[in-house]
């Protein structure tokens, strides 16, 4: 299997002038089209609707009131897909426009058919551009920055690699736009609380996510047992390069063990409904010893949720331990909490299960 998502950011392909940066964007589908001649079936996740759209409106800076950026962003789109559409036409390729937002991933049946979409367009060679869905999202809805989306789609086709396109060359030391003795960190083992740190936070006036976010969603991918590469998206033949095994920006090394597919929708996918606060004994139970989480082990509910929903668990002090598919609704559970699972049936008059939420259906975080 050789999948690959490609994620390209605004500062990529925003031109001061002309909105979008074709010239950029032709180059990009060049390289991007040698991969699919060598075999490779490539996703990419672009930005740069609202980009493009703020130019054809005539905005200098980027609007902040949300139903501002979703007409820029259903100016820009068109523009955007044209912009692609022409390019890679001309290497002999066929683009598809995909629009998803975080309830397309938040719902199974909705996970499933997007997956199912993607890998069909793959199968006749062509090539999804997909972006998140801005002229319809609200901030209920919204996935934040394409980062994010890019990592769950990453997850979604069970890609072997992602890239990520910046305007910089990786992850670096500390800030290089104001640190000149920042050194690039060519290779990460790990994406730890340091490595976080390390990514700093803020993004630019045109992008939503800056190298934090990027971090974030690489952490997402490794786990996966995705390959993730932070690249510069400046440079010519950067992506065809790479793969050739000229390693440039950062890469990060996927874990071992990798989510499933099911558990990965869970962790990254499913919207969390509410919170079950759970004693120490059943923190350990789950950490430790890779058990299911039992009524007796949940101290309080918060939120309201159905059976079948997702739910953090938290600790007393409110740090997230697991996220899971709860076995019953949030006023159930009220009922049984502190419980034995002897008493179930008594209680409720009935027993779905003995467990709150099931080994198979929880995933810690």
């Amino acid at each position: 299997m050789k999948r690959i998502v490609i994620k390209i950011g605004s500062n990529i392909l925003a031109h001061d002038r002309d909105g979008l940066d074709t010239r950029r964007i032709s180059t990009i589908s060049r390289d991007i089209s040698d991969l699919q001649d060598k075999g490779y079936d490539v996703v990419v996740v672009s930005s740069g609707a609202i980009a493009a759209g703020m130019r054809k409106l005539g905005l200098k800076t980027k609007p902040k009131d949300i139903k501002f950026k979703q007409a820029a962003a259903a100016v820009g789109q068109s523009a955007l897909m044209w912009a692609y559409e022409r390019s890679f036409g001309n290497f002999g390729k066929k683009v598809a426009q995909v629009l998803l937002t975080r309830d397309d991933f938040a719902d199974r049946k909705r996970y499933i058919n997007s997956k199912n979409t993607l890998l069909t367009l793959l199968s006749y060679k062509v090539i999804p551009i997909i972006n998140e869905n801005d002229t319809v999202a609200t901030d209920e809805i919204k996935f934040g920055d394409n980062d994010h989306l890019a990592s769950l789609v990453a997850s979604l086709i069970e890609a072997e690699r992602f890239i990520i396109l910046s305007d910089v060359e990786g992850l670096y030391t500390d800030d290089p736009r104001s640190n000149a003795q920042a050194k690039l960190i060519d290779y990460v083992e790990e994406i730890t609380p340091a490595i976080e740190e390390k990514a700093g936070g803020a993004g630019s006036s045109i992008g939503t996510g800056g190298m934090y976010s990027k971090i974030l969603a690489a952490k997402r991918a490794v786990s996966h047992g995705i390959i993730v590469h932070i690249i510069s998206g400046k440079k010519e033949n950067v992506l065809t390069n790479l793969l050739e095994g000229k390693l440039s920006g950062t890469l990060f090394k996927p874990k071992a063990e990798k989510l499933s597919s099911r558990k990965g929708w869970i962790a990254y996918g499913s919207r969390s409904k509410g919170s079950l606060v759970i004693d120490n004994g059943a923190v350990s139970a789950l950490v430790e010893g890779g058990k299911s989480l039992l009524p007796s082990g949940i101290m309080s509910v918060e939120g309201e949720f159905d059976t079948g929903d997702a739910v953090y668990c938290v600790d007393s002090r409110g740090n997230r331990i697991a996220k899971g598919l709860t076995n019953y609704s949030s006023s159930e559970i009220k009922r049984i909490k502190g419980k034995k699972t002897s008493q179930i049936e008594e209680i409720l008059g009935y027993k779905y299960s003995e467990e709150a939420i099931h080994r198979d259906n929880l995933v810690l975080v």
